[in-house]
């Protein structure tokens, strides 16, 4: 299987970038950006929600406009 290239934007003389390049770029940016927001939420106090364990009930919704 051959490995496919797409040029870069911007025109120039560089090398197009491999496909396997190209996503890695891509991964490398959306864990920055996960970080980023990790960040925020934990600044920000907010709980994260896990699933109850094996023997554990699931909580009862919140009652009211967005209860059940």
């Amino acid at each position: 299987m051959s490995e496919e290239t797409v040029p870069q934007q911007g025109g120039g003389e560089a090398r197009p970038k491999g496909l396997l390049q190209q996503m890695e770029e891509l991964m490398a940016a959306l864990n920055a950006d996960l970080s980023a927001l990790d960040a925020e939420l934990q600044a920000a106090g907010t709980n994260r929600w896990a699933p109850p364990a094996a023997n554990e009930r699931m909580p009862e919704p919140p009652e009211g406009p967005g209860g059940l």
